[in-house]
């Protein structure tokens, strides 16, 4: 894997799972959640974007909303299994983005 061809969001909720935090929106099964985070493109415009390299799609602008709860702990509009969720997709994001996840705890933690 290329880092130059690897960017976030920190997360495919990571960016997914976060999407899911709207109450209007289903939940996020773990099976997609698992196709996401194997979806290296997905990853890659979820990142620049959470990063504020590139444009948001309607799932980064929910990530960049969320992303500072989330660093800090804390997410009251998130069920139990959208924390699972995001607590899996951020350790993802943490193991194969290392440099990028830097960058979002910079940006997202102050």
């Amino acid at each position: 894997m290329q880092i130059n061809h690897i960017v976030i969001a920190l997360c495919a909720l990571a960016a997914t799972c976060l999407a899911q935090a709207q109450t209007d929106r289903p939940p996020v099964s773990d099976t997609a959640l698992e196709e996401a985070l194997n979806d290296k493109r997905f990853i890659q415009r979820q990142l620049k974007c959470a990063l504020g390299e590139a444009p948001c799609d309607p799932i980064g602008k929910r990530l960049k909303t969320l992303a500072p709860l989330v660093l800090r702990g804390a997410c009251p509009q998130c069920t139990p299994q959208e924390t699972k969720q995001i607590q899996r997709t951020l350790s993802y994001v943490q193991r194969n983005f290392p440099q990028q996840w830097a960058k979002i705890v910079r940006q997202y933690s102050g």
